[in-house]
């Protein structure tokens, strides 16, 4: 609440508030991560009602069949995770001084909402026709709900790293190249993934099925011989990669040379640059190995990885600024 003068007070660190914000942000890959398998071996619709599964919370055979395990496992997960993501909104809208991470914990419990309704309608819209369209209305809905997925995940880690000690009680007087580069890099992510949800979905994984020439020997070319839309939406990801490979690398090295990043920024550009690494030998390995499902799994979990670090580098950069705009006045928590 403001103090007499009309002030907040300093803002406190609260370290169980703290711990379950970063509990939730960790938990989130579990469900990525559950999703991503469950599209990797086509087992969306292993249930064809919502959002009871063969009618039940506890369907007969899930434990023993592999798409029922995935499909009911990533629903469970993400009925959890809404559970958490309203735990995190209520105990900041009660104890959180800072009005902007309160609205904040509630643009969470939002786009959680509508991520259930989304995946939801995944499945009872299936058999949906589009005309002109390949895909059924419930296929589209997997594109829109896989790039939703990116966003919460970054909301929820800009909420666990706002209840951080660090973040609390100490400036980041990074230069504004970080900061302008690191927005750069996030909107290019997100074109990427919206890229790679829509090729993904149009089982267009495979439509260059050479790596890293676009044509097999002996021809060996960068462009595709043929074209259509999954090669175009293919060659596109591809080709955002190199754009992402050169703008990350150009991230890490504007961190590395600004002398007010801390060494957990410089830790992070590290890691970052790693994990790149990572998603590349993971994107051949989907070519070279037929799409098994481990490789693409693994595709998805890295890169949204690669998005959150970079996306934590960016907020952390924006620290100072994100603070000195918090409003002098703000509605009593209940």
């Amino acid at each position: 609440m403001p103090t007499a003068s009309g002030q907040y007070p300093k803002t406190t660190y609260k370290p169980g508030l703290a711990l379950f914000a970063a509990i939730g942000s960790a938990w989130v890959y579990l469900l990525v991560t559950l999703g991503a398998f469950t599209t990797s071996i086509n087992a969306g619709m292993a249930f064809p009602d919502w959002p009871l599964s063969n009618g039940s919370i506890n369907p007969d055979g899930w434990l023993s069949d592999i798409s029922m395990f995935a499909e009911h496992s990533h629903r469970l997960t993400g009925m959890i995770m809404g559970f958490i993501t309203m735990g995190i909104a209520a105990w900041l809208w009660r104890c959180e001084e800072r009005p902007w991470l309160r609205q904040l914990g509630l643009w969470a419990v939002g786009i959680v909402v509508l991520q259930g309704l989304i995946g939801g309608k995944r499945v009872l819209l299936h058999e949906v026709d589009v005309p002109w369209f390949h895909m059924s209305l419930g296929e589209m809905l997997r594109i829109p709900h896989g790039i939703l997925a990116q966003v919460y995940v970054c909301v929820l880690i800009a909420i666990a790293v706002s209840c951080t000690r660090l973040w609390i009680g100490q400036a980041t007087p990074v230069g504004p190249a970080v900061r302008r580069v690191g927005i750069v890099c996030c909107v290019l992510l997100f074109v990427q993934l919206a890229i790679a949800a829509t090729m993904r979905h149009n089982s267009a994984g495979l439509a260059i099925y050479t790596f890293p020439f676009s044509t097999p020997a002996p021809q060996n070319g960068w462009l595709p011989a043929v074209w259509d839309f999954r090669i175009g939406i293919h060659f596109a990801h591809r080709v955002m990669a190199v754009v992402l490979t050169a703008a990350l690398v150009y991230f890490a090295w504007v961190i590395r040379r600004d002398r007010g990043a801390p060494p957990a920024m410089r830790a992070g550009a590290a890691a970052m640059l790693g994990l790149l690494a990572l998603q590349i030998l993971l994107g051949a390995q989907i070519i070279w190995t037929l799409r098994r499902p481990e490789m693409t799994t693994g595709h998805v979990v890295v890169g949204a990885l690669t998005l959150a670090v970079t996306f934590w580098l960016t907020w952390v950069a924006h620290r100072d600024q994100i603070e000195s705009r918090a409003p002098l006045t703000a509605p009593s928590p209940p």
